[in-house]
């Protein structure tokens, strides 16, 4: 399996720019934009997917859309509540066993520390491990067999700034729109 692990963009700031709860604190414009080009990127990559997964809240479900559509991903976004913030990551492993077997590739979009705990577990057997996902980071895993505990190995991890840099500045991403 080729477990792709994205956490969601920028989103507006909570108390400055949003208000209401957190599960339904939206991407912000800058978010809107940056998801947009990581999309991009990944089109560009030739990445597809059997399955996207997201977590309930929206500025990771909006972050899973915008991968989706730009992919032309037919099978939409599935929920996870396993995603959601607070998440737990032997939950999330259950579930993919459980309500996914023999998806090869999969896209999950969440939440730190959700996230880096899930990476860890899967490289190293431990939730300790030192692993950060900024926002907008792709990470791929190549997993042989999924379980809870040590069973893949890291690819790789990359933020916005280093997908674009992949690119030659005659097909970077951002004139590919």
């Amino acid at each position: 399996m080729e477990l792709y692990i994205l956490r969601h963009a920028p989103a507006e700031i909570q108390g400055e720019t949003w208000r209401g709860t957190d599960a339904k604190r939206p991407l912000s414009s800058k978010g809107e934009k940056k998801m947009k080009l990581i999309a991009l990127a990944m089109k560009h990559l030739d990445l597809t997917f059997d399955l996207i997964l997201s977590s309930p809240s929206v500025r990771a479900l909006r972050s899973a859309e915008i991968a989706a559509k730009k992919l032309r991903h037919s099978d939409g976004v599935r929920i996870s509540k396993h995603l959601k913030i607070g998440g737990n990551a032997r939950e999330v492993v259950r579930n993919l066993l459980d309500a996914y077997p023999g998806c090869g590739s999969v896209l999950l979009v969440g939440h730190e520390p959700g996230l880096s705990r899930l990476i860890s577990v899967l490289l190293t057997g431990q939730q300790s491990a030192v692993v950060t996902m900024k926002k907008g980071a792709l990470c791929k895993l190549t997993v042989p067999r999924l379980k809870y505990g040590r069973c893949a190995t890291l690819d790789w991890l990359i933020g916005l700034a280093e997908i674009l840099a992949l690119f030659p500045s005659s097909s970077h991403p951002s004139t590919l729109c």
